[in-house]
């Protein structure tokens, strides 16, 4: 049976059909039966109501009326309901045919192929109407027209069309109609991509997001308040819109000096990157790490102190004591035109008992100054414990507007309240079980396979949850905040591990549970870990571990058979 593009057509009236299906009919298994081919140029959109493409003849664009058709003499008219409506078959037909030829011509695979131009024909087909053997116009001739009377000799008529219209031109073969049917479907088309849909679901979130910081009018006269919520709850994108807000100023809200600070650089440098494109009247006076902050004021840095402790010193009393302490100190001379109306502290679950006093130091009035924290207990994957000797007022996130459903459904269990799953429908969460020695190898090659499904390098991570992958060793130790930057690489997969990654997001993840022995805080890194994807997450690891720290529902939900876990 002749080719049918497309295979069951819908036609806009019943005439096109019964042309079609003679057609259909009578014509060779080589043929080819293009119905309702639109070409659009510069002056006007053709409909091609039937396209008939025959090797060794040529190709045929017939033009079908319907219903009661005539010629007076002057113009062809259908009748309807008693009106003659003028129309133009033949002149339809033969725009039809040429704006098709036009377009295959023009196409990069026609003139690559240095053809001779085809056999190109037009015709109309009256299926209803009765055309007399005798028939004749200038533009018209007998065998350009046919009538109800040679539906059944169709095919054969556009055969014998070819050679009276154009002998002079080469006949198709085979390889010209393939070429012909390829360059009808389109060229350089867009394909279905994950990127896509995932592009599409981020900017539903972000108005999602837009839409949960109307929570912020709630905090506009309150001066102690700490916002919790699990991952995926927009926090950070909060934490980011409050400075702006505090720093610019609101209604009969002042303009304020705010300092918004985090623990981890590679949060600090998202801030950073963020904030740069903000107005002088909207980027917050200081913005980075607490370390970073404490250096401003003219804290020893960590490689000083160091140096005058020894070569083999632990870096934590530094970190826990030894800087708070300065910094309080510091803290009370900071000039007064150099003080803080608020301080937003992002992942404010890091942050150390000691670290509280210098924040609170650092404020033009410690007793009633704006202090704002982003927490979320879940995700305290530091032995810290501290918590500001203030009172705040809580209010509590309970939407993960970032996830997938399926990635919120597999880190819900490990969330500090059960969140309501905004995120949309994505691809299912793949574990491959491995021992984790195997790891790191098996993780590298999951990142070669989100290449192959169509991700963009900067769409992927690779994180570790036990030692760091090779790749971030090398870039970290080498330029830290060049390290860091590259997160935002367009080009580059980022290789990181989970302790540095809270905050931060990619579309595509490959968490590589590369250790088997259980340690305290396992729960909260994994759970860092599982909800840095967006939208397409691959587990790697061994199930006994997951199973053990995670728990039976987070088991189940990635895969892991609770007998052998």
């Amino acid at each position: 049976m002749v080719t049918c593009i497309p295979e069951s057509p819908k036609f806009a009236s019943p005439a096109e059909e019964t042309a079609w299906r003679h057609l259909r009919d009578a014509l060779r298994p080589q043929d080819v039966l293009v119905a309702n081919q639109r070409f659009t140029d510069q002056t006007k959109d053709h409909e091609v109501d039937l396209l008939v493409l025959m090797p060794g003849y040529g190709i045929v664009a017939v033009e079908v009326k319907g219903g009661s058709i005539a010629h007076d003499g002057h113009h062809w008219t259908r009748r309807r309901r008693g009106e003659d409506i003028e129309l133009d078959p033949v002149g339809q037909a033969r725009d039809a045919r040429y704006a098709a030829r036009a377009y295959v011509e023009a196409d990069p695979r026609w003139k690559g192929t240095s053809r001779r131009r085809l056999r190109w024909g037009h015709a109309v087909v009256l299926p209803n109407t009765v055309v007399d053997e005798g028939f004749a116009l200038p533009a018209g001739p007998r065998w350009l027209v046919s009538g109800r009377d040679d539906l059944p000799h169709l095919g054969q008529r556009l055969r014998a069309l070819i050679a009276e219209q154009e002998s002079h031109n080469r006949a198709a073969d085979d390889d010209d109609v393939e070429l012909v049917v390829d360059i009808l479907r389109g060229r350089n088309r867009p394909v279905h991509s994950l990127t896509a849909e995932a592009d599409e679901r981020e900017q539903t979130i972000d108005r999602l997001t837009q839409e949960q910081l109307t929570l912020l009018r709630v905090t506009r006269l309150l001066n102690r308040v700490e916002i919790r919520g699990g991952a995926g709850s927009g926090k950070t994108v909060m934490a980011l819109t409050h400075a702006k807000q505090l720093t610019h100023g609101r209604g009969d809200v002042p303009a304020q000096r705010v300092a918004l600070i985090c623990y981890s650089r590679g949060l600090a440098a998202y801030f950073r990157r963020v904030t740069s494109g903000w107005s002088r009247r909207e980027k917050p006076a200081f913005v980075g790490t607490f370390e970073e902050w404490g250096l401003s004021w003219g804290a020893q840095p960590v490689a000083n102190w160091r140096a005058q402790q020894g070569a083999d010193t632990a870096d934590t009393p530094y970190y826990e004591h030894e800087l708070p302490a300065e910094m309080a100190s510091l803290a009370e001379g900071i000039p007064e035109s150099r003080r803080f109306d608020a301080v937003i502290v992002d992942e404010a679950q890091d942050f150390a008992e000691e670290w509280w006093q210098p924040v609170l130091g650092a404020l033009r009035d410690p007793e009633s100054g704006g202090l704002y924290l982003y927490s979320d207990a879940n995700q305290r994957v530091f032995q810290r414990f501290g918590e500001p000797p203030v009172p705040l007022v809580p209010l509590v996130l309970d939407h993960n507007l970032r996830n997938t459903t399926q990635i919120g459904e597999v880190i819900n269990p490990l969330a500090p309240n059960r969140m309501r799953l905004l995120g949309g429908p994505g691809p299912d969460v793949t574990f491959v079980p491995c021992a984790a020695s195997d790891a790191l190898d098996v993780a590298d090659d999951h990142v070669d396979a989100l290449l192959e499904e169509g991700w963009r390098d900067r769409d992927i991570a690779l994180l570790t949850v036990g030692s760091r992958h090779p790749v971030q060793k090398d870039l970290a130790e080498v330029d830290p905040e060049a390290y860091w930057n590259s997160f935002w690489d367009e080009d580059a997969t980022f290789y990181g591990h989970v302790l540095g990654c809270k905050g931060l997001e990619r579309k595509a993840v490959v968490l590589c549970v590369n250790k088997d022995a259980v340690h305290d805080r396992d729960r909260e890194k994994l759970y860092v870990g599982l909800s840095r994807a967006t939208d397409r997450l691959i587990v790697v690891g061994d199930p006994d571990y997951l199973a053990a720290v995670c728990g039976p529902e987070v088991a189940r939900r990635l895969g892991i058979s609770l007998v052998t876990a």
